[in-house]
């Protein structure tokens, strides 16, 4: 294998590949890069055994051929280059060592062979549905804040992405919960997803499709099946198995008819919480609203640190209540608002709240109150 690539190019495509491959594995080919030099270009893939990130990169190959070397090492050194080099990599049966050389660096690196790396099949796939990339980056980051961390609800950590309704009103959406809040984002669904297997796409994955989607086009194409999940983004694609588990029903925790309703300008309140979350307890981090006509307090006590109060303005023509949540929560949730208004809907200070965003009727977040 013999072939000459420009180190942005390589670097562009290692960047891609390489962040998937865990620091420290037990299994010596997962910490490889498979390189795939054939008429045109190259191709690089890595693997963790979940996921399967593969990139082309443009090259002149002078002899096509595939061997495995350290996706960190290769990163490093492309990074390392200097800015404009032709990079050339070679590796033959008779050293067994892959060859880096750019200019008057020279690199010798030990390799795997490219047999040994473990390929992830496709196999009943859907067929392609063209997603449009901003719609897509407005679901993930819309929701992605509420994937659980907590290992004993597998099927809690990862993003539910699913279509509801049917013909024209039939929407693609994403829907991440931890048992504590709740984040939904659609979209109307894009042409041929109606029947669309739902799928639990794992944290890990979501946080490489929105690192990858950076360099994307206008569209990203997405095939589905009930086990994995697989997104192309011109050049690169991403394959991954999907969580095996059932998302819960979470129709069932979105409040339909709560009729207290209150409009704060959404920055002013975040700041308000920021403020007064100083002095929380670090494992509640609880905060009180006290909401009452034209006016909402937030208090937070700690034996320890003291006593913080601000108050807010805010419309409100309800009956006076209090109802307390985490504060992390309520920033989180404020970060995603894009509007300037805020809009909580509440029952009662047991129920749980429903958030919406003025600007954006096509999200919903469900927070669960804590006892104040």
């Amino acid at each position: 294998m013999k072939f000459t690539i420009e180190r942005a190019g390589l670097l562009k495509a290692l960047g891609h590949v390489q962040s998937v491959v865990e620091r420290r594995n037990t299994i010596p080919i997962l910490s490889n890069v498979l390189i795939s030099a054939e008429r045109g270009g190259v191709a690089l893939s890595a693997t963790d055994l979940d996921m399967e990130i593969v990139d082309f990169a443009a090259a002149q190959v002078d002899t096509p051929g595939q061997i495995t070397a350290s996706a960190h090492t290769l990163y490093e050194i492309a990074r390392k280059l200097p800015e404009g080099a032709d990079v050339e990599l070679r590796y033959s049966g008779e050293d067994p060592r892959l060859q880096v050389s750019a200019g008057r660096s020279r690199f010798n690196l030990p390799v795997l062979p490219a047999g040994d790396f473990p390929v992830m099949s496709s196999d009943g796939m859907s067929g392609r549905i063209t997603v449009d990339v901003n719609e897509l980056i407005r679901l993930i980051d819309k929701t992605r804040f509420a994937i659980s961390n907590e290992e004993t609800r597998y099927y809690l950590n990862g993003l539910y992405l699913h279509t509801v309704g049917e013909g024209a009103g039939a929407k693609l959406r994403a829907v991440a919960t931890d048992g504590h809040r709740l984040a939904l984002a659609e979209m109307p669904a894009p042409e041929g997803s109606s029947g669309l297997p739902g799928v639990i796409i794992p944290r890990k994955t979501v946080q490489e499709v929105r690192r990858l989607i950076e360099d994307a086009g206008e569209t990203v194409e997405l095939q589905v099946s009930a086990s994995k999940v697989r997104l192309a983004f011109g050049r690169a694609s991403l394959t991954s198995k999907v969580i095996d588990g059932s998302f819960p029903d979470y129709g069932r925790v979105i409040p339909k008819d709560n009729n207290r309703i209150l409009t704060v300008d959404n920055a002013v309140f975040a700041a308000a919480v920021d403020r007064v979350a100083t002095i929380s307890a670090e494992k509640s981090r609880s905060v009180k609203l006290a909401i009452e006509p034209g006016r909402m307090t937030l208090t937070v006590r700690n034996m320890e640190a003291g006593q913080a109060v601000e108050e807010l303005e805010s419309e409100y023509d309800g009956e006076a209540f209090e109802i307390g949540f985490n504060a992390r929560y309520l920033l989180d949730v404020a970060g995603q608002i894009q509007g300037e208004a805020a809009e909580f809907r509440f029952a009662d200070p047991a129920s749980p709240t429903l958030v919406l965003d003025a600007s954006d009727p096509a999200v919903q977040y469900v927070l669960m109150p804590l006892r104040v």
